[in-house]
């Protein structure tokens, strides 16, 4: 069976002016969960829903070595990360990060989170319009550098924020945006192996339990100490995906102001609607278009044929808007995690499949328990003003978030 074809020698720009939408748009065009594309010179199949998710995380049928392009590893990702492994090289790495997700650990998380909340609280309170989004970054950086063990000085914060900010901010970005985000990652790495060094020196002598230490001193299959790079961009694997979650307490923030009845029920202090909520945030709001593959050996599915060596990209933003699997997929409905089987192949905001083995998300717990305790804060300890601002954003710029950024003004304790 033939797999539905895009016209067009490229359509890279027509990737960039569509952004989220542009595989969603062309698998409702087609009536298909398969079509063929050419990006950056090569043929790209683009695939989508639960079925495709299932595929797309068998292990057996494709791999990650060599997937990012290397625009991405020079800003978000770094190189030789844990993202761009595969078989036993990626499940030993993997581990290295899931053992870090205990439930002491989990616990600490959440404390680190509220006590930092508590301290931003308090200095907000002295001032008049501020950033939400830039603000609860700094936050996040807090939480991250704290929990993982890592020296943060006060005098460093805006700049490790903004560095981290400025890798994740480069997703999909060309121009400026890509060249600050390189810019930020060398100068991050540089930080993140000078401290690795001090490390390994006996200079700092981080807890046993924290991700600074584990990255320190983790040895690779061959029994050898990660190299300095390495766990340097390891380390930063820690840091920046904890820093991105500030992208979502603002889009959960922007679902209390757009939709006021959640904030009541936050307040009412249902830890089950509370866990409803923060999914349906990571469910509603744009954070990853999608996710890429190659194929490792030539394989049939659906009656198309996948060659070895093609890339194929999973539509994440589709998937988690495609009403085949969610009821009034454009509404915002906290409720219906009430119904929500918990298949880890419909519901994909940080990947699909397993936690320990495969390529899922090793924070998405993290992202979880941060952003339950960041917007229970907002809304049962804060009391703010939402001035008149564009909070509007765009489906094409990736990633994307509010075009004022969400200002806030006179911060209260409520």
């Amino acid at each position: 069976m033939a797999i539905p074809h895009e016209k067009g020698l490229d359509n890279t720009y027509q990737l960039l002016k569509e952004g989220f939408r542009y595989i969603p748009e062309r698998r409702r065009k087609f009536q298909s969960d398969i079509f063929q594309t050419r990006l950056l010179g090569k043929k790209v199949i683009c695939i989508g829903g639960e079925e495709a998710s299932e595929i797309f995380y068998d292990e057996e049928k494709f791999k990650r070595k060599g997937v990012a392009p290397n625009r991405v590893k020079e800003t978000l990702f770094g190189k030789k990360g844990v993202q761009g492994l595969d078989d036993a090289a990626h499940k030993h790495r993997k581990q290295l990060f899931m053992s870090l997700m205990t439930p002491e650990r989990l616990k600490d998380l959440r404390e680190i989170t509220r006590k930092q909340w508590q301290v931003a609280h308090n200095n907000w309170q002295k001032r008049h319009t501020m950033s939400l989004f830039h603000e609860t970054e700094k936050v996040m950086l807090r939480v991250a550098c704290e929990w993982a063990g890592v020296p943060l000085f006060s005098r460093e914060l805006e700049q490790r924020t903004r560095d981290l900010a400025a890798m994740i901010d480069a997703f999909g970005a060309i121009g400026p945006r890509h060249w600050k985000g390189r810019t930020a990652r060398n100068r991050s790495e540089k930080w993140a192996k000078n401290l690795i060094q001090q490390a390994r020196d006996g200079k700092r002598q981080p807890s046993e339990n924290t991700a600074f230490y584990a990255m320190a001193w983790h040895r690779d299959l061959n029994g050898k100490l990660l190299s300095l790079h390495t766990a340097a961009v390891e380390l930063l694997n820690i840091l920046r995906p904890i820093t991105a979650i500030g992208r979502y307490v603002m889009f959960g923030a922007l679902a209390m102001h757009d939709f006021p009845e959640t904030r009541k029920k936050l307040q009412s202090g249902d830890a089950i609607y509370s866990r409803m909520f923060v999914q349906e945030v990571r469910r509603y709001y744009p954070f990853g278009p999608f996710l890429g593959a190659k194929v490792r050996q030539k394989f049939a599915w659906g009656g198309h044929q996948f060659n070895k060596g093609t890339l194929v990209l999973l539509d994440v933003y589709g998937t988690n808007h495609h009403p085949d699997l969610w009821k009034n997929p454009d509404e915002f409905s906290p409720e219906r995690f009430k119904e929500w089987s918990g298949s880890p192949f419909d519901f994909i905001p940080q990947g699909g499949g397993d936690y320990n083995m495969g390529h899922r998300c090793a924070g998405e717990w993290v992202t979880v328990e941060i952003m339950q305790v960041s917007l229970e804060y907002l809304a049962n300890h804060m009391n703010y003003k939402v001035p008149e601002q564009n909070l509007n954003y765009s489906m094409v710029r990736m990633p994307t978030l509010p075009k004022s950024r969400f200002a806030i003004s006179d911060v209260t304790t409520r």
